[in-house]
């Protein structure tokens, strides 16, 4: 198993890297190995300079052109100027064989470069999976195999043990056991069966199913997320820009530098070699890699990353706010307890009629009601008369008898004498009236999601100083949420545009604010914040869309790890600049102006920071991750 695991990861690699090398890219390899040959030819002296000139003048080609359009474009000099300046410094200044050298030096660390950079963005997909290119199509002429493309809404699909999902879909025969963590980023598989949804790029790990096709291609979920990661990288992180900024700013201070030093030692050769040691190359290498290395290792766990900039904003926030019902809360109400109040009615019978009476309720608190009566195997009579009255309640007639089933005010609205009020400590009491009396009470709550409070003492220890919870509840059932929770500050009965308040007046206050939420009823808040996490997306586009982070599942954990990623990666980019990129540089500036290397040993030195912050940055694809 092993073997076989080792051997398609490596013949991976190698298609990876032949789709990789393109015949642009085999013109480039032609380009460096003329150039290098000439140069060998002419230090041997047989061929004469002019050969030379030509074959520097075939290796700068690419080198100004590209330059010459980031700077007309983007205005910005780029690593592409800088050797192009210490080539031709190098050749008019007499050292021919240095500045050739040099030349196809550099050639082959940006061939590497842009090939690992390439490489890297291609992980994206190998990290998370791929769809299958063809299906097994059932259809009134049996079983046949068609591409992918050809498949419409509507079409039946078999998919057997061990196969990829082609399509998003419902299972419409047989069951199965399917691994989704391509989708979510959970490991364990699925049980799936009749009527439930399934995702294309997740696999059936056993048992066999009939899906009935309702998205295909760029259309299904899995596609979505590919785009959204792939995507991610242009919304550039702020110590990115940062990079770029600084990039712009050295490079009029390096000529000014190089100048005075030539001045002083009208020393052509310490030049060239200064010139390699103060190109801001590698200022342009250090975030970038991490960025894609990040948003790729996040996307394996089931978390969607919409660029840079959210990253650096998540490892960046002190305070996190939590909405209640639906994050915080599994928003799936149960019953936990029953009252009766009237003798003639024992719990069972007095469940029995308020089930009855709730059974044509389509309110979240009515299934609760129905669905406890159920798994208790309690009867559940159908109504012979049902009335819904909103914001009340319901009013039935079960088994001959009138019933009501609500809150306070639709007993009082119908004549029925509360004596005292009915507390709910923190849960929510649906009253239950038979014939014109008070009969019981049936206490609802919304049970906190599997997790929680260990999420949220995580968090904290991650480096968040609060945690706020917002809610819409009133303050009884928010403050006994935020007591099982451990949490201390706590907003109730809050509109949507109070939850955005709330988050103005913490970034008033001079914090970073990330919003947590469920991506649809939230969005105002999550849009509001520094970043908008969106819990549970399961794939829904309204939630791939609600906010800058999505966590394809409920889980709470995720959110722990999406914070361990953000930190790690934002750290990883300082490490860049200051050992990749500020050290080495230094080093080599000093080694330069003493006079202990020249242009050829520079070069050389050169591809040290570029490899190193390759490996730096690509470690983040597969280092241990505490909280991932």
């Amino acid at each position: 198993m092993g073997v076989n695991s080792a051997t398609a990861t490596e013949q991976e690699s190698t298609s990876s890297l032949r789709v990789l090398m393109t015949r642009e890219r085999w013109i480039e390899v032609g380009r460096i190995l003329l150039t290098g040959l000439i140069a060998l030819l002419f230090w041997r002296q047989w061929v004469p300079i002019q050969i030379l000139w030509l074959a520097v003048a075939i290796g700068l080609y690419p080198l100004v052109k590209t330059g010459l359009i980031d700077l007309i474009h983007e205005r910005k000099i780029g690593t592409e100027i800088f050797v192009t300046v210490a080539t031709l410094v190098a050749m008019f200044g007499g050292e021919t064989v240095a500045g050739a050298v040099l030349m196809v030096i550099i050639l082959i660390a940006e061939f590497i470069a842009d090939l690992n950079m390439d490489r890297a963005r291609a992980s994206i997909k190998s990290l998370i999976g791929s769809v299958p290119q063809v299906a097994l199509m059932r259809g009134t002429d049996g079983e046949r195999v068609v591409p992918i493309d050809q498949l419409r809404a509507g079409d039946v699909v078999l998919v057997r043990a061990g196969e990829k999902i082609p399509v998003d879909g419902s299972i419409i025969g047989g069951a199965a056991s399917i691994n989704e963590a391509p989708i979510t980023g959970e490991s364990l598989p699925k049980d799936k069966a009749i009527g439930d949804i399934v995702f294309a790029g997740t696999i059936v790990a056993s048992g066999v199913v009939d899906i009935k096709t309702q998205q295909v291609g760029s259309d299904t979920t899995f596609a979505r997320i590919i785009g959204l990661v792939e995507n991610a990288e242009a919304a550039q992180a702020p110590v990115q820009k940062l990079a770029d900024k600084v990039a712009s700013w050295l490079i009029p201070i390096v000529f000014i530098f190089l100048i005075g030093v030539y001045l002083v030692t009208r020393d052509v050769r310490t030049i060239v070699t200064l010139l390699i040691f103060t190109s801001p190359a590698e200022l342009g290498l250090a975030t970038p890699l991490v960025i894609i290395a990040a948003i790729a290792r996040a996307a394996r766990s089931g978390i969607l990353v919409k660029g840079g900039l959210y990253l650096e904003s998540l490892a960046k926030v002190d305070v996190m706010v939590f909405d209640k019902t639906g994050t915080l809360t599994a928003n799936k109400p149960q019953v936990v307890r029953v009252e009766t109040r009237d003798t003639r009615f024992s719990e069972m019978e007095l469940l029995s009629l308020a089930a009855a009476a709730d059974r044509r309720s389509a309110h979240p608190l009515a299934k609760a009601v129905v669905d406890y009566a159920t798994l208790n195997l309690i009867a559940v009579p159908e109504p012979e008369q049902y009335e819904q009255v909103q914001g009340r309640g319901v009013i039935a007639t079960v088994s001959g008898r009138n019933v009501l089933v609500g809150n306070a005010a639709l007993l009082r609205e119908n004549g029925v004498t509360l004596i005292t009020a009915i507390e709910g400590g923190g849960q929510t009491p649906v009253h239950v009236a038979v014939d014109g009396q008070f009969a019981g009470v049936i206490y609802i709550a919304d049970l906190l999601r599997t997790g929680a409070r260990e999420a949220l003492l995580k968090l904290k220890q991650t480096g968040v100083k609060r945690i706020v919870m917002l809610t819409g509840d009133n303050e009884a059932t928010a403050s006994a949420v935020a007591m099982e929770l451990g949490l201390i500050e706590v907003r109730a009965n809050l509109l949507p545009e109070d939850k955005v308040t709330a988050i103005e007046e913490l970034k008033k206050q001079g914090h970073r604010v990330a919003m947590i939420g469920d991506g649809i009823n939230d969005a105002p808040a999550l849009a509001r914040a520094d970043v908008g996490i969106a819990m549970g997306g399961g794939g829904t586009q309204a939630a791939l869309e609600a906010a800058d982070i999505v966590l394809m599942t409920d889980d709470l954990s995720k959110i722990v790890s999406a914070r361990a990623i953000a930190r790690r990666a934002y750290r990883t980019i300082q490490e860049n600049l200051f050992v990749g990129v500020g050290v080495v540089h230094i080093l080599g500036i000093t080694a330069a102006l003493m006079g202990w290397i020249g242009p050829i040993e520079a070069a050389l030195l050169h591809l040290g920071p570029d490899i190193l912050v390759f490996v730096n940055s690509a470690k983040l694809l597969r280092i241990r991750i505490d909280g991932v």
